[in-house]
C-alpha cells in the first residue's frame, strides 16, 4: 500500500485508450469511443473480485459513503452510528445528508464495540456503519446480528481494507451496501475514486441515478434520459477508471506483497515482552495494509513513536493525538463550525459531544501506532526496518 509505488506499463496503456479516443467522461459520446468504457469494465472487475452483483463507481470514499446511505433512504433526521476511530470523512458523509453522526466506542479490533452499538441504538437510528480501519474487520456476525434484530441498516466502510475477507467473504460485500475509496494513497488508486458495492437492486438502481444528477441512464441518448429524483455529481472519469482497471487487476500481487512485509514486522515484535496485537476475529484476514499493535500504555506508545521518527522509521501513526481519524482531535465536529448553517435537527443530535466521553476507545488508541506497510520496499529494506523498530520498542521499554 499504496498501489501508486508500483505503477506499470498496464495503467499506461489503459490510460492511453483513453488519452487515444479522447472522451474522458464516463456516460454517452458512444460513437468517438471506439468501444472502451473503463468506468464499466471497472465496475464489472470489482464485482468479480469483490464478489457482489452490483458495483456503482463515484468520484471518492466519502461520496461512496453519502451515495450509499443516500440509496438506503438514510436522510435529515436519521442516525447512523459509527465509531470514534475513522477518517473524518465518515461524520462529514452523514452531516452531508442532514442525518446524525451517533459516535460510539471502539473494541480491541478497532472497530465498533457491539455492546457500544446497542446502548446507543434510538428510535431514530436508520443505520449501523461499521469502518474496517487499516485492513482488518470488527466483530461482522455480532454487528449484523445486532442489525437483524433492530431492523437497522449496515453499511460496511471499506476504504482502507480492499483484499481484506471475513469468513472467506471480500470485506465490503457482508453489509447491505459497501464502501471503497480508491483515492492516491489506497492499496489499489484511480488517483481519486470509490465505489458503492450491494447485492440489493433498488439500492443500487438509486446509488447509479444519484450519482449522476438523477439520470435514469435508460438508452443511450443522454439527452433524452429522465430524472426519476433528485441527484448530484459524484461521477469519475474516465481517466481515473483507467487507472483503477489496471490497478484492481493487480491487487493479489499487491496483497501478496503485504502480507510477506507485514509478515516479517509482526514475527519481529512479536517477540518484545509487553507487544500485543489488534484482535482480528476469528475467520478474518487482513488485507495487510497495516500493521497495528499495541504498547503497555500511553506513555510508552509516545516514547516508541517519538523514536521511530528520530531514527527514521517513517509511515508509523500514533492516532491519539492526530486531528484526522480520532475523536480527541475532531474539535470542528464538536463545535459545529460550518461554512455553512447546521440545521437545528442535526446541531440538537450532536450536542451528546459535549459531555460524552470514550474511555474505552482511549484504551485502545492511547496505547495503538499503527504502521503502514509500502508494497515497493524491497525484503532487504523491511529486514532492515524490523530491526530498527524493535531495537526501537525495547528500548523505549527498558
Amino acid at each position: 500500500m499504496p498501489g501508486f509505488e508500483l505503477f506499470s506499463d498496464l495503467e499506461r496503456k489503459e490510460v492511453h485508450d483513453v488519452l487515444d479516443n479522447g472522451v474522458l467522461m464516463r456516460y454517452g459520446f458512444d460513437g468517438m469511443r471506439n468501444g472502451h468504457w473503463k468506468a464499466k469494465e471497472l465496475e464489472a472487475e470489482l464485482a468479480t473480485t469483490l464478489k457482489t452483483n452490483h458495483v456503482q463507481l463515484v468520484s471518492s470514499g466519502t461520496a461512496a459513503v453519502s451515495i450509499a446511505l443516500a440509496s438506503a433512504g438514510v436522510g435529515a433526521g436519521d442516525e447512523v452510528i459509527m465509531p470514534s476511530f475513522t477518517f473524518v470523512a465518515s461524520f462529514e458523509a452523514i452531516m452531508m445528508l442532514g442525518a446524525i453522526p451517533v459516535l460510539v466506542d471502539i473494541d480491541d479490533t478497532l472497530a465498533l464495540d457491539p455492546k457500544a452499538v446497542e446502548a446507543a441504538i434510538t428510535p431514530r437510528t436508520k443505520a449501523v456503519m461499521v469502518v474496517q480501519m487499516c485492513g482488518s474487520m470488527g466483530h461482522m456476525d455480532a454487528l449484523q446480528e445486532i442489525c437483524r434484530k433492530h431492523n437497522l441498516l449496515f453499511i460496511e466502510d471499506a476504504c482502507q481494507a480492499i483484499g481484506g475477507t471475513y469468513n472467506g467473504k471480500p470485506l465490503g460485500s457482508i453489509a447491505d451496501l459497501g464502501c471503497f475509496s480508491f483515492d492516491f494513497v489506497k492499496t489499489i488508486t484511480c488517483g481519486e475514486g470509490g465505489a458503492v458495492i450491494t447485492n440489493n437492486p433498488d439500492y443500487y438502481r438509486n446509488a447509479d441515478h444519484f450519482s449522476d444528477h438523477g439520470h435514469d441512464h435508460i438508452g443511450n441518448d443522454r439527452g433524452a434520459e429522465s430524472h426519476p429524483f433528485l441527484g448530484y455529481n459524484f461521477r469519475v472519469s474516465e481517466l481515473h477508471a483507467a487507472v483503477g482497471l489496471a490497478q484492481v487487476k493487480r491487487l493479489p500481487e499487491f496483497i501478496e506483497i503485504q502480507k510477506k512485509h507485514y509478515t516479517i514486522l509482526r514475527n519481529a515484535l512479536s517477540r518484545i515482552p509487553g507487544v500485543t496485537f489488534r484482535t482480528v476475529p476469528k475467520g478474518g484476514e487482513e488485507s495487510y495494509a497495516f500493521l497495528n499493535f499495541f504498547l503497555p500504555d500511553l506513555e510508552s506508545a509516545r516514547k516508541v513513536n517519538a523514536a521511530f521518527k528520530e531514527n527514521g522509521i517513517d509511515a508509523c501513526f500514533h492516532y491519539y493525538d492526530n486531528n484526522w481519524h480520532y475523536v480527541r482531535k475532531w474539535d470542528h465536529l464538536k463545535n459545529m463550525k460550518s461554512l455553512y448553517p447546521i440545521s437545528t435537527e442535526v446541531k440538537k443530535g450532536l450536542e451528546y459531544l459535549e459531555t460524552k466521553t470514550f474511555e474505552q476507545s482511549d484504551h485502545y488508541i492511547a496505547r495503538n501506532l499503527s504502521c503502514l506497510i509500502k508494497l515497493s520496499w524491497t525484503e532487504e529494506e523491511v529486514k532492515q526496518r524490523a530491526e530498527k523498530m524493535v531495537e526501537c520498542v525495547q528500548k523505549a521499554l527498558s
